[in-house]
């Protein structure tokens, strides 16, 4: 079998820089309708709550293809399903810029749910598998980078676009981006060099399942990934009604302006992943958890610039230990012999059903006691994963000659 790629082997610079433009394209895609949902209501004469599913079915249709695609790629590959869910995601996106009704647009928005699940679910499991050890944590914080700027672009430059020509405008401006990063991929991405095909058959999938659910480090990382995206997505979903009222009274575009922090997210998993190589997985995520919780702590101020600069610490917080775990479920998996793309699919699909559950649940806290209220809910989450930080901190190394502890 070919030897991995060495950190600053051409070969690994392509390979980080292509999963990052992906990552772009994935999740620009995914929230591409979420600052247009008012005019999606007035256009389709649907209710606020109707034109909410323009998000939440695409994030459900990728949680649970999330689990689909994971098992079906340690048959056939990775490279392949990366490029094959850009591709189908890019080409739904623009055909979403043309639905004639409201059924058709949410269908659409459903299939590209089912079609960008492809790569969150092997992404990791591809570096893990090319690139040196002392090379993929890095590549895989630029890879969750990627996320960040994409959830940040999908966002403000959606906003930007409705405002200049409505929403027909803003997805197809979105998908238009996501075709731009798709052809970069398709010359970057070097093809699977070190992937070994599993066993076909739905019983192996069920033993590769159970065997990913056995692990208690994994199963551990899956519970971190629930509780600080369900912290994390709550934050922002309470903000947009705390900053429409008194004291700060903001537009929603105004508002939507916060989400320029995603940016530190890019940076901060970026430099975590070099932090985890140097120093290992287990010193560099609860550290992250404690900045996390810093920052959330910090948002209890009013100064408005005070709120912004707390949100963030947060998001570095959150983006550094989100980064450095999703790298470690790859590592851990791979050395223990377990199928690496099935457990980075469960790790996302815990990362999307937490979003959905403390999501939901935050609304009511906020109707209660207001900021108050979902500061209790969510700090509650962000000890709760610092507990599960720190247990994963003195969990028993996986260790190889020559490579860093994994957990």
């Amino acid at each position: 079998m070919p030897e991995p790629y060495a950190a600053g082997d051409p070969q690994a610079r392509r390979a980080s820089v292509a999963l990052f433009l992906a990552g772009v394209a994935v999740f620009a895609l995914l929230y591409s309708t979420q600052p247009l949902l008012p005019e999606l209501s007035h256009r389709f004469a649907v209710s606020p709550a109707a034109a909410s599913l323009s998000v939440s079915v695409t994030t459900l249709t990728l949680a649970v293809g999330l689990l689909v695609v994971g098992p079906v790629s340690e048959r056939y590959g990775r490279t392949r399903l990366v490029t094959l869910s850009l591709v189908a995601a890019t080409a739904l996106g623009l055909l979403c810029a043309f639905a004639p009704s409201w059924p058709l647009l949410l269908a659409g928005r459903a299939l590209q749910g089912l079609a960008l699940a492809g790569l969150p679910a092997v992404a990791v499991a591809y570096l893990g598998e090319e690139l040196h050890p002392a090379a993929a944590g890095q590549a895989t914080g630029l890879y969750v980078g990627g996320n960040a700027i994409g959830g940040m672009a999908g966002r403000l430059l959606s906003g930007g676009l409705d405002e200049l020509g409505g929403w027909r405008l803003s997805v197809g401006g979105i998908g238009v981006l996501a075709a731009l990063c798709t052809v970069a991929v398709l010359w970057l991405l070097p093809a699977s060099r070190r992937f070994v095909p599993g066993q076909p058959g739905f019983g192996t999938v069920l033993v590769n399942t159970r065997r990913v659910l056995t692990d208690p480090v994994l199963v551990g990382l899956y519970l971190l990934a629930a509780l600080l995206m369900g912290a994390f997505v709550s934050v922002f979903n309470a903000l947009g009604f705390r900053l429409a009222g008194p004291p700060y009274l903001l537009t929603a575009a105004a508002a939507g302006l916060v989400f320029l922090v995603y940016a530190l997210g890019s940076v901060a998993s970026t430099i975590a992943g070099r932090l985890a190589d140097r120093h290992g997985r287990r010193t560099v995520v609860p550290v992250a958890v404690v900045v996390m919780f810093a920052g959330l702590l910090g948002t209890a101020v009013h100064p408005l610039a005070g709120v912004v600069a707390a949100l963030a610490v947060m998001t570095v917080g959150f983006f550094a230990a989100h980064g450095v775990a999703s790298g470690w479920v790859g590592a851990r998996a791979r050395l223990g012999g377990r199928a690496t793309a099935q457990a980075a699919s469960t790790y996302l699909f815990a990362y999307y059903l937490g979003s959905s559950v403390a999501g939901a649940v935050v609304g009511h806290a906020w109707s209660a006691t207001g900021w108050t209220g979902v500061l209790e809910l969510t700090g509650g989450l962000v000890l709760a994963g610092g507990l599960v930080a720190v247990l994963l901190a003195r969990s028993t190394s996986l260790l190889q000659p020559g490579n860093p502890p994994v957990g």
